[in-house]
């Protein structure tokens, strides 16, 4: 079911406080992989806030829908997102990658109330989700188990060896999804180590692939609909995104992979985002 004017009105509302948080993190850490960050906000708030079957209030609930960060440097995007589900208070954001805190660059799963898996090492995500998908196959259970890939970690072989299994085991529990900002921590994919024809590689390893926009809710709803009811194959969201949306000055500058800014240039970030 197509979204309600009132339910887009909502989630865009949520993305934009939560790129707002998004540099006030920057500010109070000292730095961040910002640009990822601010990419993947469209994503998570429809997960979080629409579709993942949760209970913030009981964070281990056997029965949730798991969900990885396999692009775990973006940890600034995704531990803002489970504070404002409510897994913890916002405040606590303010000791982000401050000693004796919880959140660091990369999301621990043992000490982040919410996280569901560590990351950090790139292209460990997928083998993950695969394992949890078989593992929630043995059990009878029905949640699922989405997983968030940056391009620039489909570099690594691990992600093409889980990328093979999940078809072949029929895994449709899970859920893989492409945030394609096209750049990575050197500069552009497609100068580094390119990457297409990408959506037709994921084809040719027996995904459904959907192609989408990434910052457009009507089609991440669609794609994730039909993720959701998917019975024979799993599905994999190729999201076209934009680094550092939001932000005019950060979007599509390799610069602001990982950041820091004085007071100025996050109160200037703030304002275009809301702006926009």
């Amino acid at each position: 079911m197509s979204l309600t004017s009132d339910e887009r009105q909502k989630l865009q509302d949520i993305a934009r406080e939560l790129r707002v948080t998004v540099i006030d993190v920057m500010a109070w850490s000292g730095g961040a992989h910002v640009g990822g960050s601010l990419s993947i906000i469209d994503i998570l708030t429809i997960l979080y806030f629409k579709y993942l079957n949760i209970r913030p209030e009981e964070p281990l609930w056997e029965d949730r829908d798991r969900f990885i960060l396999s692009k775990g440097h973006a940890a600034a995007g995704y531990i803002p997102v489970l504070a404002k589900r409510g897994y913890f208070d916002p405040e606590t954001l303010k000791s982000f990658n401050h000693f004796g805190s919880p959140f660091a660059m990369h999301p621990d799963c043992n000490k982040v109330t919410g996280c569901d898996a560590s990351a950090g090492s790139l292209g460990h995500g997928l083998s993950m989700a695969v394992g949890l998908g078989l593992g929630a196959r043995c059990l009878g259970a029905g949640w699922k188990t989405v997983c968030l890939m940056g391009d620039g970690e489909c570099c690594e072989g691990s992600v093409w060896e889980a990328a093979m299994a999940a078809p072949r085991f029929k895994l449709s529990n899970i859920v893989g999804i492409v945030d394609r900002n096209k750049l990575m921590i050197d500069g552009f994919t497609e100068d580094v180590m390119p990457l297409e024809p990408f959506a037709d590689k994921w084809r040719a390893f027996n995904w459904d692939v959907v192609e989408v926009d990434g910052h457009d809710f009507d089609e991440l709803d669609a794609a994730l609909e039909k993720a959701w009811a998917a019975t024979d194959k799993p599905v994999l969201i190729y999201a076209d995104t934009i680094k550092g949306k939001g932000v005019d000055f950060m979007e599509n500058n390799v610069v602001w992979h990982y950041a820091s800014a004085d007071s100025v240039i996050c109160e200037k970030a703030k304002a275009s985002i809301m702006k926009g």
